[in-house]
């Protein structure tokens, strides 16, 4: 074999190698797109069963992202099994895999996923009980939120915080907090999240024994939510209930998938 038919034949094995690599990281990367597809279905579709076939779905693409490198999108599917494991009441599950998602959103320096996770982390911190927890976490996510420039981020914090200081007992610190959100939702105009922010205003008024200052801002929360057309809605003024939707979006905090 002369000289130059060795190097064109090693050029030529070089290539197909190459050609097989990148086929094969085309039918990797297909197969993880359309595992995630199929996730975000099912968890639209918001029953139990479905939010657990999409757990399965969510962890496939997560595999197959993490096979390819793509770290970012690894950790959006590994922030998505937190989420749903939450809905789920598996909340130490919750805990491990939003912990998981944080760690690799630091590590690439994506600052406002970074946010929405340490939010949701906070929300799992609250629903099991430890509330000093869950304001260290919210504190952080506020912090970048502000950072960020995400006022819709910064406001549903806010809210959370006092959502804590509620359960703390410490009202007025409360009071702080959900005006400081109501401010900012109704200057990003979301009338939802402003439904829920003087809902919250009014169980704590509520709370406070000021049943007339609660029914103002009750009355405030169910004329936006006829006006923005959410008719599924049940008050109950008399119980201290406030407003209770039987939309999805919870009606005392938020916890943000993005």
């Amino acid at each position: 074999m002369r000289w130059w038919e060795g190097v064109i034949l090693a050029v030529g094995v070089t290539l197909g190698v190459t050609v097989l690599f990148i086929a094969e990281r085309d039918r990797t990367r297909s197969a993880a797109e359309r595992a995630f597809a199929k996730a975000e279905l099912l968890a639209a579709q918001q029953r139990a069963d479905s939010l657990r076939q999409a757990v399965v779905k969510y962890e496939e693409a997560a595999r197959l992202y993490r096979r390819l490198g793509e770290r970012g999108k690894e950790a959006v599917c590994l922030a998505r099994i937190g989420f749903l494991s939450h809905q789920l009441g598996d909340l130490r599950k919750a805990l491990e895999y939003l912990s998981r998602a944080l760690a690799i959103f630091r590590d690439v320096g994506n600052r406002a996923r970074e946010a929405t996770t340490l939010n949701n982390i906070g929300q799992v911190y609250f629903a099991l009980g430890e509330k000093q927890k869950a304001l260290e976490y919210y504190t952080q996510a506020l912090d970048i939120f502000r950072a960020v420039g995400d006022r819709d981020g910064e406001a549903t914090t806010l809210n959370n915080i006092g959502q804590v200081y509620f359960a703390l007992g410490e009202k007025q610190k409360a009071l702080e907090y959900y005006t400081q959100a109501l401010d900012i939702f109704r200057a990003v105009g979301d009338r939802a999240e402003e439904v829920t922010t003087l809902n919250n205003i009014g169980l704590l008024y509520s709370a406070l024994g000021e049943n007339q200052k609660a029914l103002e801002y009750y009355t405030r929360a169910l004329a936006i939510s006829r006006a923005v057309g959410e008719r599924d809605i049940e008050v109950g003024f008399r119980k201290g209930e406030g407003i209770r939707k039987t939309s999805k979006r919870g009606h005392v905090f938020k916890r943000r998938r993005r």
